[in-house]
């Protein structure tokens, strides 16, 4: 098992999620999946294999720098969450830049199969996370 697929597993945990998901930036401007949870669609992982920043949850994050959030994606209407994201059946979601210094690199984003809101703590915890996994690569 790669660092990034024990750390992701690692993170799912600590947060009491079912799934999730780290992206990082390539020289290609675009995410790329790093790691995933097991139980994700092999159809939503070929979709997610590179994503643009700016599209989807994951590269909005890293365009406003900001956490995306859905309480559940699987009813979201702010535009945030794109189609492909349903058919993985989770709903309370969230992804947060993960950032190098004030760079943001990648995208970390967890996922429960109920409906859930994240606070303004796990959001901040989410972020630290993230800032570690950049010490460890």
């Amino acid at each position: 098992m790669t660092e990034a697929a024990s750390s992701i597993e690692e993170i799912v945990k600590r947060f009491g999620a079912d799934s999730g998901t780290i992206h990082m930036l390539g020289a290609d401007g675009l995410l790329h999946l790093k790691a995933a949870t097991a139980g994700i669609p092999e159809a939503v992982l070929r979709v997610v294999e590179t994503i643009p920043v700016g599209k989807g949850m994951a590269g909005l994050c890293v365009e406003r720098q900001t956490p995306v959030t859905a309480c559940n994606i699987q009813t979201d209407t702010s535009g945030d969450v794109r189609a492909g994201a349903r058919q993985t059946g989770l709903e309370g979601a969230i992804v947060v830049p993960i950032f190098d210094g004030e760079r943001p690199v990648g995208a970390l984003g967890i996922a429960n199969r109920r409906e859930r809101t994240f606070t303004d703590e796990e959001q901040r915890e989410l972020i630290a996370v993230g800032r570690a996994l950049v010490r460890k690569a």
